[in-house]
C-alpha cells in the first residue's frame, strides 16, 4: 500500500470513530419487542404447527413412507421455524426407492406473520429434471395461526408431493 493511501483509510477509521462516539446508543424497546413477538411465534409453533405436523409424520410412517419433522423453536441465533420432511415411497419397476424428500416449512418473518413455505422434489425416475425450487403456499398472522390452517396446508402438501411421484 501506498504512503496516500494508508493516510485515506486512517482518515476513514477516524471519521468512522468519531461519528460512532457521537451517535445515541440504539433503543432496546424495539429489540424487546421484536424477541417478545418472535418467542410468542416459536410457542405457537409448539403448540399448534408441531403437534399437527407430528400427526401427519405418524400417519405417513405408517403408511411407509419416510418422514420426518424438524424444530428450530427453541433457538436464539434464528427466527423460529417447524417443518416436515417427506419422501414417498416408490418402486420404479420393482428397483430401489427413487424419490427425493420434499419439505413443509413453517417459519416466522417479522414483516408478514408466519410463512409456509414448500420444496415438492419429484423423482427423478418420472423423467423431470429435479430443481431446487420452492413455492411459498401463504401467509397468516401468529395470532391467527390454527390448526385447520396447519392442516390445510399440510394435506395441500402431501398431496402434490405423492401426485408428482
Amino acid at each position: 500500500m501506498t504512503d496516500k493511501a494508508i493516510e485515506n483509510l486512517r482518515a476513514l477509521l477516524a471519521d468512522f470513530a468519531n461519528r460512532t462516539a457521537s451517535a445515541p446508543p440504539p433503543s432496546k424497546t424495539g429489540q424487546r419487542a421484536g424477541d417478545r413477538k418472535r418467542t410468542a411465534c416459536a410457542e405457537c409453533f409448539q403448540k399448534v404447527v408441531r403437534p399437527v405436523l407430528d400427526r401427519f409424520m405418524l400417519e405417513l410412517k405408517n403408511a411407509g413412507h419416510e418422514a420426518s419433522t424438524r424444530d428450530n423453536t427453541a433457538r436464539d441465533d434464528a427466527y423460529p421455524s417447524v417443518a416436515l420432511s417427506f419422501t414417498p415411497r416408490t418402486r420404479a419397476g420393482g428397483g430401489p426407492e427413487t424419490a427425493l424428500a420434499s419439505a413443509l416449512l413453517f417459519k416466522y418473518d417479522p414483516r408478514r406473520g408466519v410463512l409456509v413455505q414448500r420444496d415438492v422434489k419429484p423423482s427423478p425416475s418420472k423423467g423431470r429434471v429435479v430443481t431446487a425450487t420452492s413455492d411459498r403456499l401463504g401467509t397468516i398472522g401468529v395470532d391467527a395461526l390454527s390448526t385447520q390452517w396447519v392442516e390445510t396446508k399440510t394435506l395441500t402438501f402431501v398431496e402434490e408431493v405423492l401426485k408428482v411421484n
